[in-house]
């Protein structure tokens, strides 16, 4: 794989978004990282989960910064490379949004997203 293969397929985390993964990990007892994955289905054709883990898979990239750890699969990976993660607060509330360079269309929840 070349280098531009590679950092297309990079996903990246926001330094909001570690600090918000580090503090819930922190108070899940026996949790290490946040899940982030693709599936089919949503508004849109696909959507991300999210889910607090204890294990890492073979098949997982994990992106850390800052003490916190994001674990995404392979296949998850193909649809999410180039990706950003980031931790919203605003007057709309809290949550994590993902900016998808990949995505050409998405729903108004940010959670799903076509291709």
């Amino acid at each position: 794989m070349g280098a531009d293969a590679k950092t297309a397929m990079k996903v990246e985390m926001t330094d909001s978004a570690a600090r918000r993964i580090a503090k819930i990990v922190s108070g899940e007892t026996g949790k290490t990282a946040l899940r982030v994955s693709v599936e089919g289905g949503g508004c849109s054709g696909f959507s991300y989960k999210f889910d607090l883990v204890d294990t890492r898979n073979d098949d997982d990239v994990a992106i850390e910064k800052d003490g916190a750890t994001v674990l995404i699969d392979d296949l998850s990976l193909v649809y999410m490379g180039g990706s950003v993660i980031d931790f919203v607060d605003d007057l709309m509330g809290q949550s994590f949004q993902i900016r998808n360079p990949n995505a050409v269309a998405s729903c108004g929840c940010g959670t799903s997203f076509s291709i």
